[in-house]
């Protein structure tokens, strides 16, 4: 258990998708790769970066790229929530409910919902918070640890990391937008 760091070789995960069964993150690579480190679909603000993502999709593929979000979710859990909204996703959702990854990439959960919520600026909070409800995403079921931290990483088309983003609180999270610029 050990963070990443740019410059350095991500581990060939093999995990299931809501999909799919026994993939790796090999079969990924080519151009560039955005692993999304979320904690799960029932999340109101991890399924809305997922709906914007979506939403964008074809901006990161004009930059040969491509995204991988891995959630807490169990993989019928993600096909529900999806299917009950009727979302296609055009990315794959890692269903990682033993937390793999997360250990092996050393991504922590918080010490306790105040760390959670950090010092982000109460502004900033009621616009994003606001834009998730107009968006229509309420709290589903938990699933996982409600504390788990987000993570975000690039990787090139040989699983080197270019660029790594360990939050240090629910708020600390480039934005789509930001992600793009990066690409």
């Amino acid at each position: 258990m050990t963070r990443i760091n740019v410059g350095e070789k991500m581990p060939d995960f093999a995990f299931d998708t809501g999909y799919a069964p026994d993939k790796h993150l090999s079969d990924y690579l080519g151009g560039k790769t955005v692993v999304w480190v979320l904690r799960y679909i029932g999340c109101p603000t991890c399924s809305y970066t997922a709906y914007l993502i979506n939403n964008r999709y074809d901006e990161f593929l004009a930059k040969n790229a491509k995204v991988l979000m891995v959630m807490q979710s169990d993989p019928k859990h993600i096909q529900d929530y999806l299917g009950e909204r009727n979302i296609e996703l055009k990315f794959d959702i890692v269903a990682d409910t033993e937390m793999k990854i997360y250990k092996e990439l050393e991504i922590l959960p918080a010490k306790d919902m105040q760390s959670m919520m950090g010092n982000a600026d109460p502004e900033e909070m009621k616009k994003k918070f606001g834009a998730i409800r107009e968006a229509g995403f309420t709290h589903g079921d938990y699933e996982g640890d409600e504390l788990q931290l987000p993570a975000l990483f690039i990787l090139d088309e040989a699983g080197t990391v270019t660029y790594a983003h360990y939050a240090e609180n629910g708020m600390d999270m480039p934005s789509v937008d930001e992600v793009l610029e990066m690409l």
